[in-house]
């Protein structure tokens, strides 16, 4: 009996946030539902806690909300390393790891730049400033034992101010700007049998990948376990086939997930999470700055070394959601295939490698804190 509330509580609560995700939506932000159910989680959480469990200022809903919202986003990342992925990727290798490298360079230059200069923790700095999304690095974070109120509001900072500063500095640089421009439609295959069980194939996959990823001890892995098998099966299965596999994919799946990753993280939100982040915001504020800035002068040099047009380039590394920086590559006639292969390979990247980097580190870091109390 007590199961059952606690889950009808948490369909109320998830449902009451997801309206500030529609209304958000409506303005034509792609990310709006995210953000806007997480708003309206946080608020919640802080104004009607008795919608959560009778502890809920702290556990927030129950943790497999989060973990179906983060399977569902594994697979729809991994599916994207189709053959379209794997052309561009073979044929400027060179360039997306030299630029990815620096990316991730300049997000942890920002990162220490903030546990240095304010009271952020290590793990809180780096996880707030790696570029891997709101959709994926608030999860993870919470996991590791990172303050998810402050790596929510720094990655959700992140991403205004990109789509803020990138769209705008490319629309100048073109030498034809979009004037009036009307967003494409989201695309989706139609319903077909073969691409229904192709989609049940890829589910299989992803819980394989879950567990995989449990046994291997991978921070997040119904995110990173799902996302790298799925990507690994669908980039194969591709080739041998000598066609993308395409499985039915509609886009209120993706909403669904939005909606459970960010009602879950604005489900746990307390007070005291926000005590002394005056100092915290101000230079998290600056460092994004710093770290945009730099991305743009980087793809100015790929692009004058390469041959990429500049608006391709801006947009590929620009430390932004993939939905965002592919719209915008779209309506500016950039190449979108390279935009997306790029944003997709880096968030892969940092969702795999990053976590047990900053783990290690903070490691370190707690190990060095204790020889010097031991020592005095």
């Amino acid at each position: 009996m007590k199961r059952n509330n606690t889950f009808f509580r948490s369909v109320w609560f998830i449902a009451i946030s997801g309206l500030g995700g529609f209304f958000l939506s409506l303005t034509g932000l792609s990310i709006g539902w995210m953000i806007g159910t997480f708003l309206a989680a946080a608020l919640l959480s802080f104004l009607k806690p008795s919608l959560l469990r009778h502890d809920a200022s702290k556990k927030g809903v129950p943790k497999y909300w989060l973990f179906i919202g983060q399977c569902i986003l594994g697979i729809e990342l991994g599916q994207k390393i189709n053959l379209s992925f794997l052309h561009i990727f073979k044929e400027y290798w060179m360039t997306i790891i030299l630029m990815l490298l620096l990316s991730i360079f300049f997000s942890l230059l920002s990162g220490f730049l903030l546990w240095k200069y304010s009271k952020t923790d290590m793990l809180t700095s780096f996880f707030g400033t790696a570029p891997g999304g709101l959709s994926a690095m608030p999860g993870i974070a919470e996991e590791v034992g990172a303050n998810t109120a402050v790596v929510s509001i720094i990655q959700t900072m992140r991403v205004f101010l990109v789509i803020l500063t990138i769209p705008i500095f490319v629309s100048l640089w073109a030498s034809n700007p979009v004037n009036h421009v009307t967003l494409p439609a989201q695309t989706v295959s139609p319903f077909e049998f073969e691409k229904l069980l192709w989609t049940l194939v890829l589910i299989g996959i992803a819980y394989g990948g879950y567990l995989l990823g449990k046994y291997l001890k991978f921070p997040a892995p119904w995110l990173i376990g799902s996302m790298v098998a799925v990507a690994v099966v669908q980039s194969f299965g591709s080739l041998f086939m000598g066609h993308d596999m395409v499985s039915w994919w509609p886009h209120v799946v993706i909403t669904l997930s939005q909606i459970f990753i960010a009602a879950s993280i604005g489900s746990r939100f307390h007070k005291s999470m926000f005590i002394g982040l005056k100092q915290t915001l101000i230079v998290a504020f600056l460092s994004t700055i710093g770290l945009i800035f730099s991305m743009i002068m980087c793809a100015i040099f790929v692009s004058k070394v390469t041959g990429i047009a500049l608006i391709t380039a801006v947009l590929a590394f620009a430390p932004g959601g993939i939905a965002e920086m592919t719209t915008t590559s779209v309506v500016l006639n950039a190449d979108s295939t390279f935009v997306i292969a790029v944003q997709v390979l880096r968030i892969i990247i940092v969702c795999v490698i990053l976590p047990p980097f900053f783990r290690l580190l903070n490691y370190w870091e707690h190990k060095k804190h204790l020889s010097s109390h031991a020592s005095a």
